[in-house]
């Protein structure tokens, strides 16, 4: 089964609002899919439904072949990476603190979070007199190496980001980019990202699958987006990103 993680009918509804409607949707091992679409189409409810934040109203997620249900929701934690927008670090711990938090809670040996840390830094290219800072004390770009230092903490079969970049200016955006793509390539990491920008998702991106209003409708590489499309959405979404009309 090459699919890591795979969503079969789900469906999500708040109150009288339909957040997701009978999405079906394989995450590929050692791939990186990426979620983009206007805000509210849900592409952030179907990271938090896989991450056990929500449970689907309807329809199966299963995680490496096993279906989640909530007793098994501590298992699919301790095997994923979380990333948030703006990083989501304890304003009251250290740089240190926040990326060993998991490893502490369980219980790993003290040289085994060193060597891993260290690993760590040398992969996010983050400085190490910056460990005992806080967060409030880190530039943005150095809270989402944090953030992302700490989600690979337990070397996660699965890496979740949501909007890791939205908050952070132009270059340091790239920067990023351009670290978290060696970053997957060299872990061969199975990532599912969320994104609204459309060349974040073709540079990162093995696999676009593009939302609306709930829905998945269409999905594949950039060229089959924009030379391709299956509705007036997706050439509206393409041409609304100018500058990926003539890439």
């Amino acid at each position: 089964m090459s699919a890591l993680v795979q969503l079969v009918g789900v469906s999500k509804t708040f109150g009288d609002a339909a957040a997701v409607h009978a999405v079906d949707l394989s995450v590929e091992r050692g791939k990186t899919t990426v979620l983009i679409g206007p805000s509210g189409c849900g592409k952030s409810t179907l990271l938090r439904l896989i991450i056990g934040l929500l449970g689907p109203d309807s329809g199966e997620i299963q995680f490496d072949g096993t279906q989640l249900r909530p007793d098994k929701i501590d298992i699919v934690r301790h095997r994923a990476g979380y990333v948030i927008q703006e990083g989501g670090l304890f304003p009251h711990l250290t740089a240190r603190g926040n990326i060993l938090l998991m490893a502490r809670h369980l219980h790993r040996p003290e040289n085994e979070m060193r060597a891993r840390l260290s690993e760590l830094r040398a992969l996010t290219r983050f400085p190490e007199n910056l460990l005992d800072r806080y967060p409030l004390e880190l530039s943005g770009g150095q809270r989402q190496r944090v953030s992302l230092m700490r989600a690979l903490m337990l070397s996660p079969e699965l890496l979740l980001l949501d909007e890791p970049l939205g908050a952070l200016d132009p270059l340091v955006r790239a920067a990023l980019q351009k670290d978290l793509k060696e970053i997957f390539a060299r872990l061969r990491q199975t990532a599912l990202l969320v994104t609204h920008d459309l060349a974040e998702a073709a540079y990162l991106g093995d696999e676009i699958v593009l939302m609306n209003e709930g829905r998945i409708v269409q999905q594949g590489s950039l060229s089959d987006l924009r030379d391709k499309p299956t509705s007036n959405f997706v050439s509206e979404f393409i041409n609304a990103q100018r500058s990926l009309a003539v890439l």
